[in-house]
């Protein structure tokens, strides 16, 4: 009976000690398996949080524009053939040089009529004149005479009236020449409507027409091409449109970093030197105000009219702040820090913003560290994550 007993228990031992080798093989693979099966940690990139100066700004909504100070487009007020054309694109000019001219050979020939004229009412003006001014002598004459008893009074009143004719007759003869000197005038005018002078020191741009052909100006209501595109590129300035929202914000004076497309990674400095008084209200585009900022950097490379550019306009800036990318910041004023592995968020409070940086009044301090690669697929509140260097 006993070796039974002893046998059982022996038996009861066994397997026990196999129960347990199994569940620690068990143990073992689950453990393994979920090693296997574990999420990886997703790679982020950290940045320690520094000090440095933080810009408030806006910037505009489309692209803006190179623009001459002075541009004009000239068309002669009459239409007519191109006679004379004494510039071509590209062409330096000077104030008040003669740059096209139609055809007005009838208009001179009006001018050569209208100037003998004025000579010919210029010598009836001597004539009569002379006459006018001896009749007055001879009334002179006759008024002493009458006086001495000589002459009959009906003799004294013949001379008066004879010299205040011959007065009145100067008189039209003077106003003659005058009509006459003011249809020159008008003739001169005439001919005026068919050139064209420079209206400042200039480039010309484009010219509309050749030597010979007809020359047409613009009736009212349609568009029509100009003949000559004048502008002055020494003087140029940068046109934008800025949104309505920020409109309010913006005042002349407001230092401003201008931008190039034909000159990448290069900024000016420049100001703001005029704001629209009324807000732009283009069909299937956001209403806007546009903005004129002026160059006080200029850059060394020659600017043409027209190169496209983009303004960001200081509204105000703040010194040795502490600040984050502006990137780093999740909805809500949070950002994300790696914690023993995990991703976690914290709220902070911001200050100035602009683009490219936040200030951050409260909820960091200098040297922690932020996630910056939030765009990086599985980065969330609660992930595994490590961090790597890009």
């Amino acid at each position: 009976m006993c070796g039974i007993i002893d046998g059982m228990k022996l038996s009861a031992s066994v397997l026990v000690r196999r129960l347990a080798i199994g569940f620690l093989l068990l143990a073992v693979l689950a453990a393994g398996a979920y090693w296997l099966t574990r999420p990886k940690p997703v790679a982020v990139v950290l940045k320690k949080v520094e000090r440095g100066d933080v810009v408030s700004s806006v910037v505009n909504t489309r692209a803006g524009t190179v623009e001459a100070c002075q541009r004009t487009k000239l068309s002669p007020i009459l239409g007519g053939r191109i006679e004379y054309l004494g510039v071509k694109e590209g062409d330096k000019v000077k104030k008040g040089q003669l740059l096209m001219k139609l055809w007005n050979d009838d208009q001179k020939a009006q001018q050569t009529l209208a100037e003998a004229q004025r000579f010919t009412s210029t010598q009836r003006v001597t004539e009569i004149c002379t006459m006018a001014a001896n009749a007055t002598r001879e009334a002179e004459r006759q008024t002493a005479l009458r006086a001495k008893g000589f002459v009959s009074d009906a003799r004294e009143d013949t001379a008066k009236s004879e010299a205040q004719a011959r007065r009145a007759a100067c008189e039209t003869a003077r106003a003659e020449v005058a009509g006459a000197q003011a249809r020159v005038g008008v003739t001169k005018a005439e001919q005026g409507r068919t050139t064209l002078f420079a209206p400042f020191d200039g480039t010309v741009a484009k010219i509309t027409g050749e030597l010979g052909e007809y020359s047409t100006p613009s009736p009212p209501g349609i568009m029509t091409p100009p003949a000559i595109d004048l502008i002055d590129e020494s003087c140029l300035y940068v046109k934008a449109p800025m949104d309505e929202v920020d409109a309010p914000k913006i005042n002349v004076g407001l230092p401003v970093r201008i931008s190039l497309d034909a000159l990448p990674k290069q900024t000016f400095s420049g100001m703001v030197k005029r704001v629209a008084p009324y807000v732009l209200a283009v069909e299937k585009q956001a209403r806007t105000v546009d903005v004129e900022v002026s160059f006080i950097e200029t850059p060394k490379s020659p600017l043409l009219v027209g190169y496209s550019a983009d303004v960001e306009i200081m509204l105000a800036t703040r010194a040795s702040v502490i600040r984050i990318p502006t990137s780093a910041l999740v909805e809500g004023s949070r950002v994300m820090m790696l914690s023993e592995g995990t991703l976690v968020d914290r709220a902070v409070k911001t200050g100035l913003s602009n683009w490219e940086f936040t200030e951050i009044v409260d909820g960091l301090a200098e040297g922690d560290s932020i996630v910056i690669s939030l765009e990086r697929e599985g980065v969330k509140v609660g992930a595994a994550a490590k961090a790597v260097d890009k």
